[in-house]
C-alpha cells in the first residue's frame, strides 16, 4: 500500500501535478520544490500571496548543502535533538523555484520524519513542497476529515495513507538561523 501510493503520487509530481498527501505534522499540499509552475498552482488553489513562501521538506539533514549556501553547524544539532517537528529558515536558497525562496533569499526547511514523504522525496531525489491544505487566511486542518472539498477538488492526486486517522498532529515549530549560528523562534 506505501509503496503503491508513493508510487502515483510520483508520477504525478513527475508530471508536474500538485498532491494532497499525510505529513509527520498537518495534511499537506505538495509538488516538485524545482518545479515553478506546480509551485505556482499551489499559490493559486490556495489563494495565496506569493510573497509569502512555502516550505521544503528533505528527507536528510546530508541534502541541506545543496538546497543552501552555507549551513550553520548548529542546523545538524537542532535537527538531531528537536524533539517536535523542526522547520528551519535559512538565507542563502539555491536549486529551488524562485517562486518558492522569500524576498530575503531564504528558505524554510524541515527534515521530515513520515514513512510516506521520505520514500517519496528518495524517489523524486529533490525536495517536496510542503504547505497546509486549506485556503489561505482559513483553519489549517489538524486532520483529512477537515480538508476543504475545494482543496481536495484542486490537486491532481489525493493520497491514500492515514485518512481516517483522528490523531492530533500540529504544526512544526519555525526558527530562523543565520549562517553565524544566531536563531530565533518564528512559530513555537
Amino acid at each position: 500500500m506505501l509503496r503503491d501510493e508513493v508510487a502515483k503520487a510520483f508520477k504525478i509530481i513527475q508530471d508536474g501535478g500538485i498532491i494532497l498527501y499525510p505529513t509527520d505534522t498537518i495534511w499537506g499540499i505538495g509538488c516538485d520544490a524545482t518545479n515553478t509552475e506546480a509551485v505556482q498552482k499551489i499559490y493559486r488553489l490556495k489563494q495565496r500571496d506569493e510573497a509569502k513562501s512555502m516550505i521544503i521538506l528533505l528527507d536528510n539533514d546530508n541534502k541541506l548543502q545543496s538546497y543552501v549556501a552555507e549551513v550553520p553547524d548548529v542546523a545538524y544539532d537542532l535537527i538531531e535533538f528537536a524533539e517536535n517537528p523542526l522547520t528551519l529558515v535559512m538565507p542563502g536558497a539555491k536549486n529551488i523555484s524562485p517562486a518558492l525562496i522569500n524576498k530575503d533569499g531564504s528558505i524554510a526547511i524541515r527534515i521530515v520524519k513520515n514513512d510516506f514523504c521520505e520514500q517519496l522525496i528518495q524517489r523524486l531525489r529533490k525536495p517536496l513542497v510542503s504547505t497546509s491544505a486549506n485556503i489561505s487566511g482559513k483553519a489549517s486542518p489538524q486532520y483529512f476529515s477537515q480538508v476543504d472539498q475545494e482543496i481536495i477538488d484542486g490537486v491532481d492526486y489525493v493520497v491514500d495513507i492515514d485518512q481516517h486517522s483522528m490523531e492530533i498532529k500540529n504544526p512544526s515549530t519555525i526558527m530562523r538561523l543565520e549562517p553565524g549560528g544566531k536563531f530565533e523562534f518564528i512559530r513555537r
